[in-house]
Formats: structure tokens, sequence, C-alpha cells
């Protein structure tokens, strides 16, 4: 007999709100896994085989940590999620690039890989929720599954972007574009439709990643290329720096509004 789904309120300790500035950080967070991840793999010459085993370990020992915690810590949950982005910026490109699937064979592997989580996850429990995030259990198929998502979006974005390995060519701007014109279709179908919530969170936690992943491909990428020629070193810092004080705010108004309401 399935468990019943759990309300959010019911975890809220492990799983942060989803709000504005949740999504403001998410897009931050994965806009400094592309720009960290190629940090690591190009900037510095590991590669990417080395760079995904590397961020592999991060992203197991965050997880580990995520899920042994007792209550909610933000700064442990963001380095997760960018944990999640730095080796789904790896793995992606390692696919890609290294193994030789292009790009269309990439994003077919990462979405049957996405779906086999979900799935798995939908047959523990009989939600793919949230809300149901209230066991170590759930919490691996929480964090597989976003992983997977930000890998998906990693391979999408660059196929968006990209005019090699057979990519749509379609340059940097124009994918930013594309992908937050969809972000704000999902904005429009949650206020004005009574579609799935669920559903709606997945496809824009899905969506995110390339609109993160274009976003810091036009940071460092040349002029020449249609990007503002930041280092990718410099543009990791900024981004950083921009999540830790996002953080820190959110945590501060959180705080306030408990007082007020104490």
């Amino acid at each position: 007999m399935r468990t019943p789904p759990v309300s959010l309120a019911a975890h809220a300790l492990k799983v942060p709100a989803v709000t504005f500035g949740f999504w403001i950080v998410k897009i931050a967070a994965t806009t400094l896994g592309e720009t960290g991840g190629d940090w690591v793999t190009m900037s510095l010459d590991f590669g990417y085989l080395a760079g995904s085993a590397i961020f592999a370990l991060l992203f197991a020992g965050f997880v580990a940590a995520q899920v042994n915690a007792r209550r909610f810590h933000v700064a442990l949950y963001w380095a997760t999620i960018v944990a999640t982005t730095t080796l789904g910026t790896t793995l992606a490109d390692f696919a890609d690039r290294s193994v030789g699937l292009g790009y269309p064979g990439g994003v077919t592997i990462v979405s049957a890989l996405l779906v086999a989580s979900l799935a798995a996850w939908y047959l523990s429990r009989g939600s793919v929720s949230v809300g149901t995030v209230d066991t170590p259990r759930v919490e691996w198929f929480y964090w597989a599954t976003i992983l997977f998502s930000q890998t998906l979006g990693t391979a999408l974005g660059d196929w968006f972007a990209d005019d090699d390995r057979g990519g749509l060519g379609l340059g940097y701007e124009t994918s930013t574009l594309i992908f937050g014109a969809l972000l704000l279709t999902l904005c429009a179908l949650y206020r004005w439709t009574r579609l799935s919530r669920t559903l709606l969170f997945w496809l824009a936690f899905v969506l995110t990643r390339p609109l993160g992943a274009t976003l810091g491909d036009f940071f460092d990428k040349p002029r020449a290329q249609g990007g503002l020629a930041f280092s990718r070193l410099d543009a990791s810092l900024l981004l950083i720096a921009f999540i830790v004080a996002a953080v820190g705010l959110g945590a501060l108004a959180a705080r306030r509004r408990v007082g007020r309401d104490a």
C-alpha cells in the first residue's frame, strides 16, 4: 500500500519553499554550473571525464550530507544544487563531445534517464511531487531526478545554441530568449490554468537549466561568437557572490516574517 503524499509543510525543513526567489537562485546556480564546469574541464584542462569524476564525488558527498541532515540547511541545499549543475554540465559535454553522441543523441539518452528516474519515484510513492520528499529513499530519487534534469538542460541548451555536433546553430542570445519565453509560458499556465503543479514544476526545473547553460555561454564566449568574453573564473565568482547575497537576503526576510508572526 502506497503512503499518501505529505504536504510541503510537513518537510519544509529539508526542502525550500518554491517561490519566485527560489527560481531566481536556481537560474543563477545553473548558470554557475555552466561556467564552473567549463572552468574545470576547459580552462584548467582537466577534460570532461576527469571533471565529471571530480564533480560526481562532490555530488555524492553533498547529497549524502543533505539526506542525513536532520533539518534544512540553506547553504547545504544550494551547494548540492550547484553540484548537480556542474556535474550535469560535464556529463552532458562528455557524452556529446568525448563519446561522440552529438547533441540529439545526448538529449535522447538523458531524457530517457530522466523519465526512468521519475517513473521509479512514482512507483515508490505514487507521486513525484516534492511533497513526497520525506524519507531518505525518496530524497535520493529527488536528487537523481534533479541531476538528470540538469544534464538534460545542458544538452538542450548546447543543442539549440551550437552549430556543430548536430546543433541547431541558433546562437546564445536567441536560445536564451527561446528558453526564457518557454519559462514565461509555464508561468502563464501556472497562473491561469489548472494544469498539474507537479508537472509544471518539473518542466520549469528542466527549462531553467538550458536557460542557465545559454546564459553561462553568453557570459564567457568570445564577442565574435555572440558572448560577453568574461573569463569563466570571473563569471563563476560573480555568480557565487550573487547566489550568496540572494540566499542570505531570502533567509533574512524569512526570519523577519517569522518574527512578525510570533
